[in-house]
């Protein structure tokens, strides 16, 4: 067994040519019978590691998880690509369990997954010592750590296991996020060697990071959802209540939306996951805790609503985010009260004093992630370990070109009001101060009187509120936590109000889009035909295949077996499975688009009625597009460009069929905005029920008006 083997089954079962990196050391250290420790960035391709080795050892890989959520959907994966897994789990009835377990007596099964608690049953143990198990692989490894941000007791059962099993088995462990303290846990425990422990850097090349600070995030959450209505994204919030809010804020906007927390039942809980995992909705709105129960490839952005409480945290949960190597964001929306939130989270939660301390510095360390003026990537790499590392050059501190308008007379408002107000307050106080607001605890207090009274009255108070977040952000302002938050003039602040210092605020940050550069007109319709596909077999569509997957068949255009298995990510049983479906959309996507570049003559060969011509036919009998493609076999894409044809050909095609007025301004907004000459831009600019079909035809009365 070599590297050679594995790289065939690698293009065999998986689609890829080459490995990342890595993945060829680590396999080839598991394959010489080393215990092997793998460190890589979540995306980086984990997985493949123990299940390129399942295939060429004899016997049954066991995969130790914690991500029960996940399982069925890695096992649905493996037997998508032709590889025969499980799972057991609590998800499962002890008949179940029983009927798979027999079934891995029998050789069924290349892998099986289980959740490490199932270690805790000496009966279970007992069963897996009548397998043949050549090799344990340990995802999520940092868990073995007690400093590690997610640490599980019953990992510790997994180093008596590996003890106990007659086959002797080779071990492999892999985490995304350990910090050089939780590695040398990790080997300590499981016995490995610092010569077989790979660490291929934590980078992310295909995420961008940003930092939102001192603007009303509500606001900026709804804007940028609606900005990538098309993509699928993750939100998280700390607490149960934010979920909620948020959840019923972003639905009563139209948006196709779900949330997730320990407050629901298990049933409505895992019903949201099952539809956002389907694309049934766009964003799932989540508390942390839900951080490692999705394996959905093709997640664009993940939105931290609120401060995490740790990088380990952050960099695990944000790297959902681009999992199937796609462009995408990872956002965090600081709130200076968030510190607040989290400290008490903690207090609640961690009853060791040593570990107490431990993570405020973890929290503290967060805290200055959203504060760092350098470039964000750099300092999440450094914080694991990585010295050398260098800007990216793409995230929101590398890019930022906004203008800074300076606002040091404002700051002086607002130190001088809270000086004047004793700094026994909290910001909404001190705002509605400033704002001039007549509520009854201000009279009660006096502070009508004060000079500082009503000094911004030309600002909202919400807006005011929203500085002095960006004052407490920039240390221009002390927190003091205790029942209520009390405001304090920090040194830094002192400065201004003695002139030594001058304030600059940056103008606020634009909710953007996650972009793609691809003719997406296609990858809609490769995405329906995924879509189609995956509500047949009862599975999520990134297991049919990836977003990138689906962007290099755009790119490719493959229409045979041959090219199709030419595809990032198409192996040789999901090419025999679903390649003539994807050949068969793509070539006639060509024919439409060679149309629409040489239009077809009102005869065809032979004399027969050209194709368009029958279509218009039946649309002029009063049949629509829908009914068409039915009676003629035809996707609606053809069907809509046998329309547009007829009217090139100057047919009478009555367009207010497809088009009312309000919808036409919409688009001639969209091209004053985006400019003619591509369809994409402007469709970017219009709403999503806005199709290209429609901005076609609006563009062809543009034409016709002029002739």
């Amino acid at each position: 067994m070599n590297i050679f083997h594995a790289r065939n089954y690698l293009k065999e079962y998986f689609g890829y040519e080459n490995f990342r990196p890595g993945q060829d050391e680590i396999i080839q250290s598991v394959l010489f019978g080393h215990n092997t420790a793998g460190i890589m960035p979540t995306g980086g391709g984990k997985s493949i590691c123990y299940q390129i080795p399942a295939l060429l050892l004899e016997g049954i890989t066991l995969v130790v998880s914690p991500l029960i959520s996940l399982m069925k959907d890695q096992v649905d994966a493996l037997n998508q690509t032709g590889i025969s897994a499980t799972f057991i789990n609590s998800s499962l009835t002890q008949a179940e369990i029983e009927r798979r377990l027999s079934e891995a007596e029998l050789g069924v099964y290349k892998l099986i997954y289980i959740a490490p608690e199932r270690l805790e049953s000496p009966y279970f143990v007992q069963y897996l010592r009548n397998l043949p198990i050549p090799l344990v692989a340990v995802d999520e490894a940092h868990c073995i750590s007690q400093w590690g941000h997610d640490f599980r007791p019953s990992y510790l059962k997994i180093k008596d296991l590996l003890k106990g099993l007659p086959s002797n088995p080779v071990v492999l462990a892999l985490t995304a996020t350990a910090t050089p303290q939780v590695q040398n846990d990790i080997c300590a425990s499981l016995e490995i060697e610092e010569e077989n422990t790979f660490i291929t850097g934590f980078s992310r090349e295909n995420l961008s990071f940003k930092v939102i600070k001192g603007q009303d995030r509500s606001q900026f959450a709804l804007q940028y959802v609606k900005a990538n209505q098309d993509e699928s994204g993750i939100i998280y919030a700390a607490t149960r209540k934010e979920v909620d809010s948020l959840y019923n804020k972003l639905k009563k906007q139209g948006v196709s939306v779900g949330k997730y927390h320990g407050g629901m039942g298990d049933v409505q809980r895992n019903e949201m996951q099952e539809e956002f995992l389907k694309d049934n909705l766009q964003v799932i709105v989540a508390t942390n805790a839900f951080g490692m129960g999705i394996n959905k490839s093709n997640v664009r952005y993940v939105l931290h609503y609120q401060l995490p409480k740790n990088m380990e945290s952050y960099y695990q949960e944000a790297g959902r985010a681009g999992r199937d190597g796609g462009e995408s964001e990872c956002l965090v929306l600081y709130s200076p009260q968030d510190v607040q939130i989290q400290r008490f989270l903690i207090s609640q939660n961690t009853l060791d004093p040593e570990r107490h301390t431990q993570e405020l510095l973890k929290l503290r360390q967060m805290v200055d992630y959203c504060h760092t003026e350098g470039c964000l990537q750099e300092f999440i790499l450094h914080y694991f370990g990585e010295e050398d590392a260098a800007p990216c050059g793409k995230c929101s501190n590398c890019t930022d070109d906004r203008q800074a308008v300076e606002v040091t007379r404002e700051t002086q408002m607002v130190l001088s009001c809270m000086i004047r107000m004793g700094e026994r307050f909290g910001n909404s106080l001190v705002s509605q101060v400033l704002a001039g607001s007549n509520n009854k605890k201000i009279r009660e207090f006096g502070f009508e009187k004060l000079s500082t009274y009503g000094l911004m009255k030309a600002q909202k108070q919400k807006d005011i509120s929203l500085f002095i977040d960006f004052l407490i952000s920039e240390e221009y302002i002390n927190v003091v936590s205790g029942t209520f938050p009390i405001l304090k003039v920090s040194e830094r602040g002192k400065n201004v109000l003695q002139g030594k210092e001058k304030v600059t605020r940056k103008e606020t940050m634009k909710a953007g889009k996650v972009t793609h550069q691809e003719d997406d007109e296609l990858f809609q319709v490769l995405r329906a035909i995924r879509k189609d596909l995956a509500d047949s077999e009862g599975v999520p569509p990134f297991v049919i295949f990836s977003d990138e997957t689906l962007r290099d068949m755009c790119r490719r255009l493959p229409t045979d077996s041959a090219s199709f298995l030419e595809v990032k990510g198409v192996g040789s049983h999901k090419n025999d499975k679903y390649g003539s479906r994807f050949n068969e959309a793509i070539a006639e996507y060509k024919a439409d688009d060679m149309k629409d570049e040489d239009p077809s003559p009102t005869k065809g060969k032979n004399g027969e009625e050209p194709s368009f011509i029958t279509t218009y036919n039946m649309f002029k009998e009063g049949m629509d597009l829908v009914k068409i493609t039915e009676e003629r076999n035809l996707s609606l894409t053809t069907v809509q460009n046998h329309i547009l044809q007829s009217i090139e050909e100057e047919m009478e095609v009555n367009t207010d069929n497809f088009l009312t007025e309000e919808e036409r301004k919409m688009i001639q907004q969209a091209i004053e905005k985006a400019g003619p000459d591509k369809l994409k831009p402007i469709k970017e600019e219009l709403p999503d029920e806005i199709s290209y079909f429609q901005i076609k035809i609006f563009m062809h009365e543009r034409v016709m008006a002029i002739k």
